[in-house]
């Protein structure tokens, strides 16, 4: 697939305005008694600061911090520019730009490094992050029940006194029992009462009363 490269007007005004000003300044650097690779540097270190206050600037975060390095570093390449067009003699430097030009190291690395490490804005007012917006009523305060709470039980009536208190009789017991009074009555021609059926079993009064009344005994 054929791609026609089409020349950006802007990008190419950008490219042109930012070789202008990278050489202005190294040609300030160089007039001010930096020569050689520190000369080079210089411009470098303008337009990194440049770009980093303005990302300061998009993402929002220490807007007043941003703004201020952005102006130095803005100050600094047009000062460049309208040193280098002849407002100054280059050839004998005034000392206050020897100044000026030997301060900027230290001067970026301070705005660098505030920058890089600054944290973000924080509300003058906390208590007005803490207060609700017009859009979003507050909660009333009402005692709401937590999803993870139980229900409470639902109230049962009373149980019997007697069925409360009567104790649970094995299968097996219970079974057992059957077979003495079905013995009981094959052989005399008579149920088996309570007191009979608990001295055969030779249990408690309770549990044989309760096995008497499952067998439906008198």
């Amino acid at each position: 697939m054929n791609r026609t490269i089409r020349p950006d007007a802007v990008l190419v005004q950008a490219v042109i305005a930012g070789a202008l000003s990278f050489a202005h300044l190294h040609d300030l650097a160089e007039a001010a008694g930096q020569d050689g690779w520190k000369a080079w540097a210089y411009p470098v270190s303008v337009d990194l600061l440049l770009v980093a206050a303005w990302r300061r600037l998009r993402t929002g975060h220490t807007r007043r911090l941003a703004w201020c390095w952005f102006l130095v570093a803005l100050v600094a390449s047009l000062g460049a520019n309208v040193a280098t067009a002849g407002f100054l003699d280059l050839a004998n430097a005034p000392a206050w730009l020897r100044f000026l030009v030997a301060g900027w190291p230290a001067l970026a690395f301070l705005g660098g490094t505030l920058l890089a490490h600054n944290p973000a804005d924080v509300s003058a007012d906390p208590a007005q992050d803490l207060a609700p917006t017009p859009d979003e009523p507050s909660t009333p305060e009402v005692e709401l029940q937590r999803d993870d709470e139980p229900a409470p039980a639902p109230e049962l009536p009373a149980a019997p006194v007697a069925a409360a208190t009567a104790p649970a009789v094995p299968p097996a017991l219970l079974a057992h029992a059957q077979k003495i009074a079905d013995t009981h009555q094959a052989t005399t021609g008579d149920p088996i009462d309570r007191d009979a059926l608990r001295v055969r079993l030779g249990l408690p009064a309770p549990m044989a009363d309760a096995i008497a009344t499952q067998l439906q005994l008198t």
